[in-house]
C-alpha cells in the first residue's frame, strides 16, 4: 500500500513542516511517515541529504536552547522561518540558519535588556543587541547578493541622448547580462519636441 498524498486546503500552500520531538537521547522528526517526514523537513531547510538535514537541525536545536534546555516552540519557529525564506541550496541553508539564529539571539538580548537589574547587565545586553541587530541586515544583504550571483544592480541617475538616439522611458533594472524595461524605446527626437 502506498503512502497517502499530503493535501492542504489551498493547493498553493506547501505541506505543513513536521515538528521536532525531543527524546531523552536526542530528537526525532514527528511525522507518521518517517520517509515523508524527512523529505518535508529537508525541503523546509533547503537541503538535499540526510547528513545536511541532521547537521542543520542539530545546530538549530542548540540555538533554540533557553534556560531549561532545548525549546520545541522556539525550534518550531526557527524551522518555520527557514521554510518561509526558502533556501535554494546548502549555502543558502547555512546562511538562513544563521539569520534565524541571530534573530532569536537578538530577541533574547532584547528581553535581557528589558529585565536587566543593574547597569552592567543593561550594558552587556545593549551591546550584544546592537551587534546582532547590525549583523542581521548584513546577512540579508549577503543572501540577496548570493541569490543574484553577485551581479550588482545598476541605477542610472542622469542620461543624455543625442539626436537620433533612443531612450527607454520607464523603470529599468539591469544586471550584468540582462536589461528589463516596462516600456518600449522612444526616439530621442520625439522626446526633444
Amino acid at each position: 500500500m502506498t503512502a497517502p498524498a499530503i493535501t492542504t486546503a489551498d493547493s498553493t500552500q506547501p505541506a505543513a513542516t513536521p515538528r521536532i520531538k525531543f527524546l531523552p537521547q536526542g530528537f526525532s522528526i514527528d511525522h507518521p511517515d518517517n520517509v515523508l517526514g524527512e523529505r518535508l523537513m529537508a525541503e523546509a531547510l533547503g537541503v538535499v541529504g540526510r547528513d545536511a538535514m541532521d547537521g542543520i537541525l542539530r545546530q538549530l536545536v542548540r540555538a533554540s536552547i533557553n534556560d531549561d534546555g532545548p525549546d520545541e516552540v522556539n525550534l518550531g519557529f526557527m524551522i518555520s522561518m527557514m521554510q518561509g525564506i526558502k533556501p535554494r541550496d546548502c549555502v543558502e541553508a547555512m546562511l538562513v540558519a544563521q539569520m534565524v539564529s541571530v534573530h532569536v539571539m537578538a530577541m533574547r538580548c532584547s528581553q535581557q535588556l528589558a529585565n536587566a537589574d543593574d547597569l552592567a547587565q543593561q550594558d552587556t545586553a545593549a551591546r550584544s543587541l546592537g551587534r546582532l541587530s547590525r549583523t542581521f541586515p548584513a546577512q540579508i544583504e549577503a543572501l540577496s547578493r548570493y541569490r543574484s550571483r553577485g551581479e550588482p544592480a545598476i541605477t542610472v541617475q542622469n542620461l543624455s541622448v543625442a539626436d537620433g538616439g533612443k531612450a527607454i522611458v520607464g523603470n529599468v533594472t539591469q544586471h550584468a547580462n540582462v536589461i528589463v524595461s516596462d516600456r518600449s524605446p522612444v526616439p530621442a527626437a520625439a522626446d526633444a519636441r
